[in-house]
């Protein structure tokens, strides 16, 4: 198994990481348990669809439970006040551009979700340090393209 990678986050991306994960392990984690303890309760294991169903989940459950805590011990906190305001870093609210004038923003984050734009991916690793205003090289899968940095915010 490889060593896990190290990802940057920022304090508000952490917490989100810790939230989603103490509502598996509490909440969600009990609900699982009972669900299977229900099934089992129907009889025959061999053909009983609802216990196989509940422990999959269960499966996929734990693994994400796993994926979350790796996260988390495998995390730098970045201090977000030692970021300059007008420099693309973790935690950045960057709206860019591209060569055919279409705009989106998105969030410099590890954490993922909607406009996630991750640090280690194509579009995040040619973002990283650069300032509102420039154009910068993406390198991705489909060809390499021009970005323009239109804005920078913290959230």
């Amino acid at each position: 198994m490889s060593e896990p990678r190290i990802q940057h986050l920022t304090a508000r991306q952490r917490d989100a990481l810790a939230a989603e994960l103490a509502e598996l392990e509490g909440p969600k984690r009990t609900a699982m348990v009972q669900a299977i303890k229900t099934a089992r309760e129907h009889g025959d294991l061999s053909e009983n669809f609802e216990y196989h169903a509940a422990k999959d989940e269960q499966g996929l459950l734990e693994a994400r439970i796993r994926t979350l805590r790796s996260r988390l011990d495998h995390s730098v906190l970045v201090e977000e006040s030692e970021l300059a305001p007008d420099k693309v870093g973790v935690g950045s609210m960057v709206e860019i551009e591209d060569p055919n004038g279409n705009r989106v923003e998105g969030e410099i984050s590890s954490v993922g979700g909607t406009g996630a734009i991750s640090p280690d991916s194509p579009l995040g690793r040619a973002l990283l340090g650069h300032y509102e205003g420039d154009a910068v090289e993406v390198d991705a899968p489909r060809g390499r393209w021009i970005a323009r940095i239109v804005s920078i915010r913290r959230p």
